[in-house]
């Protein structure tokens, strides 16, 4: 993997991977193209000079925090609200920029809202139908059946929203929501009202129905583990910008910032000192060929290497050879993270199968025993 440090960033291009998503097994016209959408509310940017596309069939997840921007930009997508400035194009046609509005129903964009919002009083068959009560009757039962089948639904068509459960009420509203045939389908925060079994169940459940629906989807969590798991690609936004976009596995493994390193799971920052060939740390050193580069650090220079649980082990030694302490333990079931405090005062995660236990305070030696390339950042 080769890449480059710019403007305090690392900059990767992705490998041969030997496998291919389901959207790249051809290439696909684009359905979505973003340039520069900007919004703004009097002195406050929610969305910044935010540029992307989307394929035909892919399913792309705009992954932040909390009032990072990534609903507003749904919703300037889905004809909701007026960029300030910038363009949104949906199949070849301008819907919206900073002059000029499509309004909603005619952009052919489904959107699944967080609460499914389906009619109590309608049956499934009569939520599923809503919105193409207009088409003849031959053609809608048509399209019915087609979305029963696609969803698993078709002993429940007769049922009341109420009768059923949470996973099959999602199922409906995804079914309601693809009946017109949308160019593209939005989903916002489509698990966030689910229990935690029922969401991990749903999100492979959701990704398969969109896959098989051939459907191009765009997906707002803030949810790491959920965009990571269902998604083609990810983007990363932050205070209004994007901070990084790609498949998921290259944006965890290289992210481009501190802020996508932090996001994206338990990260951990080891200060090291390039020297020569070697990087030097308070647990350690190792090959500078580890780091994803080629590294255009200077000899002496200090970089901060991003290290998570996973790739870091501890073992217990007597306190005059511990590198740190325990400090906090979570217990996963399967496994348990450990804290640990360096003698320097900074904080590294360890992650340990639940046999290995250790206590609070106690001394342990701390080792790199991650196998693939390691990230780095310029100290700041």
């Amino acid at each position: 993997m080769s890449g480059q440090k710019l403007d305090g960033r690392v900059r990767t291009e992705e490998p041969e991977l030997g496998w291919e998503t389901e959207h790249e097994a051809e290439t696909e016209a684009t359905v979505l193209e973003i340039d520069g959408l900007t919004r703004e509310y009097g002195i406050e940017t929610a969305v910044e000079e935010l540029s992307l596309s989307v394929s035909q069939g892919e399913l792309l997840t705009l992954l932040g925090p909390s009032g990072c921007g990534k609903t507003t930009t749904l919703r300037m997508i889905a004809g909701l609200e007026q960029p300030t400035s910038g363009e949104i194009t949906i199949d070849g046609e301008q819907v919206a920029s900073g002059t000029e509005i499509v309004p909603p129903e005619e952009r052919n964009v489904g959107l699944v809202f967080q609460e499914f919002a389906l009619f109590p009083h309608l049956t499934v068959a009569e939520n599923i139908t809503f919105g193409i009560d207009d088409w003849d009757s031959e053609r809608q039962a048509e399209r019915l059946d087609e979305l029963l089948k696609l969803v698993d639904l078709e002993e429940h068509s007769e049922k009341y929203p109420e009768a059923l459960s949470g996973g099959q009420q999602q199922r409906v509203a995804l079914a309601r929501s693809l009946a017109p045939e949308p160019d593209i389908l939005l989903l916002d925060e489509p698990f966030s009202n689910l229990d935690v079994r029922l969401r991990i169940e749903m999100r492979q459940e959701v990704r398969r129905i969109l896959k098989e629906a051939g459907v191009t989807a765009i997906s707002v969590t803030h949810d790491q583990e959920e965009a990571l798991s269902i998604s083609d690609r990810v983007a990363i936004i932050n205070d209004g910008q994007l901070e990084q976009i790609g498949k998921p596995e290259l944006v965890f493994e290289n992210p481009e910032s501190r802020f996508v390193a932090s996001f994206l799971g338990r990260a951990s920052f080891l200060t090291g000192r390039v020297r020569g060939e070697t990087v030097d740390t308070e647990i350690g050193s190792f090959d500078i060929s580890q780091l994803n580069g080629p590294v255009d650090a200077y000899d002496g220079a200090e970089i901060d290497v991003l290290v998570r649980p996973d790739d870091l082990e501890a073992t217990p030694v007597a306190e005059s050879t511990a590198d740190g302490t325990i400090v906090h333990r979570q217990y996963n079931g399967p496994n348990f993270v450990y804290g640990v405090e360096l003698n320097s005062g900074s904080r590294l995660r360890c992650l340990h199968n639940h046999v290995q236990t250790f206590e609070y305070g106690q001394p342990v030696s701390v080792s790199i025993i991650a196998d693939h390339e390691l990230a780095w950042y310029p100290t700041e």
